[in-house]
């Protein structure tokens, strides 16, 4: 094979035309020497599919297609490079995402008022999807392992402007010892070997092999069976791969249908997929198994995918259960006192009501005041990272100064105190944090509009109005249009 092209192992082939036949085999290869697809996932919770079409258009010449059978998708047809630098992808009106690993939060389907478990959340894409599928709304806990990837998991629950999320920082495994029949649905997108990903993951090929598939087997089985047991009586588990091994994916799901009382639900996928396998190597799994879905890549043109949906049918033994400190923080609603007084300049500074601020609960921490929906609920406060998103500081007159994350999330409702960018350099200045030099009669601080959307929030000084645009989004590259 030439340098330019996507090497697939000996080890690999040998292994996928054993389970897929030759020709599959021979079509992956030549699948994966194309440069990727690229989709974007619409956040529902910011704009429309008919807007973003127009300002991708109009904008940065970006033309998208739509997706019949995924309402909230598009497919980028030209200038992919410019589609993560866009102004409205770093406010969160899209993500970008591979069609595939869209659909196992469409399959779990969580509802407003459920409360819901992504067990291995970052960087997110599945956590954004399944809060905008709960419309900001109800308790979603997102869990990840590894701290270095904690920073990006909250960057994009971030940028997508969620405030119905928790992160925690665990090992998925170790969490039915504090969450022990607690939730209604969980994600479980385990980690895994990646056979489906190959087309982006070059190394996947040089490193895979039936070993690293078996050992990957042995902590998704933990993680699943974690997720059994937290689950509810008749709540529901989504457990999905971006690999196509059998070892990763049924013989995970026969192991757990011989010990623990759940069962397999039918599910339709909008895509082409096929069903799991009930037997290999001579070895005969559950037949209803069959139920599962696998994705394959060249039919999808995109990500490799094993998806399946079990229903808990009866209680599971607990573990012995970890009893926690509370800690000292406290949630407070809109009617405390305390947060009445704080949110009172926020009222009169952008004209948002009570009725819109009582929608939330707070927490103060020192002088950072974090927002999250109202209802949302968990008393375990000493164990997550972060509850909610930014809402603002406590100034030294007792006030609260806006964070930007606020100003994006409660955009609809600000109608006092807008500055309105005029042009290209204006935006440049706000996006990189600096001062817009140009008068405002408004009092200390406003909204920052560009193209009917909120960018964020900025202070008004006597050298001008000084953009609070959050340091880490400054560092991306931001084609101005």
């Amino acid at each position: 094979m030439s340098k330019n092209l996507i090497e697939f192992s000996n080890n690999l082939y040998n292994y996928f035309r054993y389970l897929f036949g030759e020709e599959s085999a021979n079509k992956y290869i030549n699948f994966i020497q194309n440069k990727p697809a690229q989709y974007l996932r619409i956040n529902s919770l910011k704009t429309t599919k008919n807007k973003l079409i127009k300002k991708l258009k109009e904008y940065y010449k970006i033309q998208t297609e739509s997706l019949p059978d995924f309402p909230y998708s598009l497919k980028v047809l030209d200038n992919k490079n410019l589609a993560g630098k866009t102004v409205e992808h770093i406010i969160g009106d899209y993500y970008i995402q591979g069609l595939s690993s869209m659909i196992p939060p469409m399959i779990l389907n969580p509802a407003k008022d459920d409360v819901v478990l992504d067990l291995c959340s970052a960087p997110g894409s599945k956590t954004t999807g399944l809060a905008e599928l709960m419309e900001n709304r109800g308790t979603l806990i997102a869990n990840e392992i590894a701290l270095d990837r904690i920073k990006v998991l909250v960057y994009n629950l971030d940028r997508m402007n969620i405030v119905n999320a928790a992160v925690l920082h665990n090992k998925g495994e170790l969490l039915s010892k504090i969450f022990f029949e607690h939730f209604d649905k969980i994600l479980v997108d385990a980690p895994c070997s990646g056979l489906g990903i190959i087309q982006k993951k070059e190394e996947v090929s040089k490193w895979w092999s039936i070993d690293r598939a078996e050992r990957l087997g042995n902590l998704q089985l933990r993680l699943l069976i974690a997720a059994i047991k937290m689950l509810k009586v008749g709540g529901e588990v989504v457990y999905s791969t971006c690999t196509l091994t059998v070892e990763e994916n049924e013989f995970i799901i026969d192991k757990v249908l011989k010990k623990y009382p759940i069962e397999i639900e039918n599910i339709e996928l909008p895509i082409k997929s096929h069903d799991g396998f009930t037997s290999y190597k001579n070895i005969r799994l559950n037949p209803q198994i069959n139920k599962a879905r696998r994705i394959l890549p060249w039919e999808a043109d995109s990500d490799g995918f094993f998806i399946i949906k079990l229903r808990k049918t009866n209680k599971t033994n607990s573990s012995e259960l970890i009893k926690l400190k509370r800690g000292d923080l406290t949630l407070l609603s809109y009617n405390n006192k305390e947060v009445r007084n704080l949110l009172s300049n926020i009222e009169n500074d952008f004209g948002i009501s009570g009725s819109v601020l009582s929608k939330y609960k707070y927490l103060i921490k020192k002088n950072n005041v974090y927002f999250i929906a109202n209802d949302w609920e968990d008393q375990n406060f000493s164990i997550f990272e972060r509850i909610g998103t930014r809402f603002g500081v406590i100034d030294k007159k007792g006030g609260i100064t806006l964070h930007t994350q606020a100003a994006q999330v409660l955009q609809n409702f600000i109608t006092e105190n807008i500055y309105e960018i005029v042009d290209r350099n204006e935006l440049k200045t706000y996006l990189e944090g600096g001062v817009i030099k140009n008068h405002f009669s408004g009092n200390g601080q406003c909204a920052i509009k560009y193209n009917d959307s909120i960018l964020g929030a900025a202070v008004v000084t006597d050298r001008g109005i000084k953009s609070r645009f959050p340091r880490s989004k400054r560092t991306q590259e931001i084609v101005t249009c």
